[in-house]
């Protein structure tokens, strides 16, 4: 029994299992590339990713780093938060152009290079291990040469200089030279870029100033900044709105791309955004909790998060076996339930505790999260995407995680600041925040902060995993090809009887899908 032509015409225009309206994934025609160049063109953008992500080193290096420039322990976010914005926003502002960004054009670049199935799904697989694991690496080597050489946290930035540029040499040697359109309109919606740009700068310095500033947030320049963001951004909304419907020139950002797949492009966003606010949150006040509640040398707080670096390896080697074999609502779904478990351990961890009770299951399980969801999210957005906009769909996809990582630590540092102000007044030590010449608060009062956060990061994964079960539920398999999709549904229409001697379904006629089931 053959594959119907509308189940065929379904394979190539790109449908999926997912329901209607109609996914659109693309089917590439197989990479004439060797398998060589294939494995570096993927080694070279994971090494983006990890010299990117690798700025994680400074959460481990935050406590030196704000003793060497006397930054209080209520601002230190700051940097982190700083480092978010530069590498979410930044990207945000180049989407529209030709630039080879690392993280915004990487998925583009490994969806057009590889064809839906389990080529792509082990590349992205590889791809998404740099995040957590660039991230676990940069705690490690951060912890380490921050207190082994002569120049401290200094160091680590060398290093990642180092890093990107091999990463830029090995894919400029091997990334395929863009096929050019002359009919493609090359105008730039700069206007769209230059609002969202700023408006996310000025939301986000609000919100990680708004509890140390003099007055706290009635200080006049921040509310005043936090009005300006609000209106920039429903300005931008506005104008990419206006681009699309009203206009012929192209949006920065075209709004209808939040509509595929019945919103789950959208949903996926947002988990996304959920989940990276929690991994960034814990991340942060995990560290300050080793160094400045227990009084660790980073070396010690090194040591500690080791198990996330190992953990991280083996989930994406997980991802890359299985994602085209279960639901990808499953995957996303464990990761949010790891990451929340990790969270509720230091929720409630006890201080004089054993290693092995609280922080040595929290370090493994944290990272689930990040893998399962960076991973999944990765391919499913390269599927749901037309040809022309799978950079764009993973420039927002990656941009929305970091601004959610920066937006994460910038509402956890509030509610941890009140919480420990609250415990260390009821104390008798008036702590302020806002204050550089404040009292220090005592430790019992800093460890309530600290759980406090902890609980707002749980949250945080429980948003995610709400949004997994009631909108990405039966999403599909994620990693599989069109052809392999379509055969199943054939397999499904069989009966019982007819469906055991018929073991074999052919191969749908269309030339661009048999070329895709030969790769």
């Amino acid at each position: 029994m053959t594959i119907s032509k509308k189940e065929a015409d379904r394979s190539v225009t790109g449908e999926t299992t997912v329901g209607p309206p109609v996914l659109a994934e693309v089917v590439n025609l197989p990479s004439s590339k060797s398998k060589a160049a294939s494995v570096v063109l993927v080694l070279g953008t994971t090494l983006g990713q990890l010299s990117t992500v690798a700025g994680a080193a400074i959460l481990t290096q935050l406590p030196t780093m704000g003793k060497d420039l006397d930054i209080p322990e209520a601002r230190l976010q700051w940097p982190v938060t700083a480092y978010s914005i530069t590498g979410g926003i930044g990207g945000a502002a180049i989407i529209p152009s030709a630039v080879r960004a690392a993280l915004i054009d990487s998925i583009g670049i490994i969806a057009q290079e590889f064809p839906p199935g389990k080529a792509r799904s082990i590349a992205f697989a590889t791809f998404s291990c740099g995040a957590p694991v660039g991230g676990s690496i940069g705690m490690l080597v951060g912890g380490a040469v921050t207190e082994l050489s002569s120049i401290r946290w200094r160091a680590m930035f060398f290093i990642l200089c180092g890093m990107a540029a091999l990463s830029a040499i090995s894919v400029f040697l091997v990334v395929p030279k863009d096929v050019r359109d002359e009919n493609r309109d090359k105008r730039v919606d700069w206007v769209g870029a230059g609002l969202v740009t700023a408006s996310l700068v000025l939301l986000l310095f609000a919100l990680a100033q708004g509890e140390v500033a003099p007055s706290g947030w009635k200080t006049a320049y921040i509310v005043a900044l936090l009005v300006v963001s609000i209106v920039g951004l429903s300005g931008f909304i506005a104008w990419e709105h206006y681009l699309e419907a009203k206009t012929t020139f192209p949006p920065l950002m075209k709004l209808s791309l939040w509509k595929r797949a019945r919103g789950k492009f959208a949903a996926m966003q947002a988990i996304g955004f959920f989940q990276w606010m929690a991994f960034m949150s814990w991340g942060y006040w995990v560290t300050l909790y080793y160094q400045n509640y227990l009084g660790l040398s980073p070396v010690a707080t090194m040591l500690r998060f080791i198990p996330l670096f190992l953990s991280g390896a083996t989930c994406n080697l997980v991802v890359a076996m299985v994602v085209g074999r279960i639901d990808g609502s499953i995957l996303l779904g464990i990761g949010c339930t790891a990451t929340g478990v990790a969270c509720l351990l230091f929720a409630n961890i006890v201080p004089h505790a054993t290693f092995w009770a609280f922080g040595f299951p929290s370090a493994t399980l944290v990272v689930f999260g990040a893998d399962f969801v960076f991973a999944t999210g990765s391919i499913f957005v390269a599927k749901v995407a037309l040809p022309e906009e799978q950079s764009l769909a993973g420039g927002v996809f990656n941009t929305l995680m970091q601004v959610g990582g920066a937006i994460g630590l910038a509402i956890s540092g509030v509610v941890a600041d009140r919480v420990t102000q609250k415990e260390a007044r009821k104390l008798g030590v008036d702590f302020d925040p806002a204050s550089s010449d404040s009292l220090k608060p005592p430790l019992e009062a800093t460890l309530k902060g600290y759980r406090a956060a902890q609980w707002l990061a749980f949250a945080f994964c429980m948003l995610a995993l709400t949004l997994v079960v009631s909108v990405l539920r039966g999403i599909g398999k994620v990693g599989r090809s069109s052809n392999e999709e379509a055969g199943e549904i054939e397999l499904r229409k069989l009966p019982d009887v007819e469906a055991d001697s018929t073991k074999t379904v052919p191969a749908i006629s269309s030339s661009a899908a048999e070329k895709q089931e030969t790769s």
